[in-house]
């Protein structure tokens, strides 16, 4: 069983920065996907970013540039890095583990709220 807990959330403004943090629970971690998340109010949960297990990368379109996401595995961890951020940016952000089928788990979220 995995457990995974978002941190970092908070109230910034527009053009702050955010680091969020998602710390696994288990033996998977260092084998799997890890993703961010993202639910705005009154829209449908989106992917953000995600990084394989051997440190690969990939964004949407709407954060490229601006959010990092890295892993630390020794630490069972991994990071969202937001800058620049936007009002649009607001919203409930998630953290999820893959690894093939058999394991799907997401953490509770974190609220990060971008005023302008």
């Amino acid at each position: 069983q995995v457990q995974l807990v978002e941190s970092g959330g908070g109230l910034v403004q527009a053009g702050g920065s955010l680091r969020l943090s998602c710390a696994a629970s288990g033996s998977i971690f260092s084998i799997s996907y890890m993703g961010w998340y993202r639910q705005a109010p009154g829209k449908q949960r989106e992917w953000v970013a995600g990084i394989s297990s051997g440190g690969s990368t990939d964004y949407s379109d709407s954060v490229k540039g601006r959010f990092t996401i890295s892993r630390d595995n020794a630490k069972n961890t991994v990071y969202l890095q937001m800058n620049s951020l936007k009002p649009e940016d607001t919203a409930v952000y998630y953290c999820r583990l893959t690894r093939g089928i058999l394991y799907d788990y997401w953490g509770k979220g974190t609220q990060v709220t971008v005023s302008s």
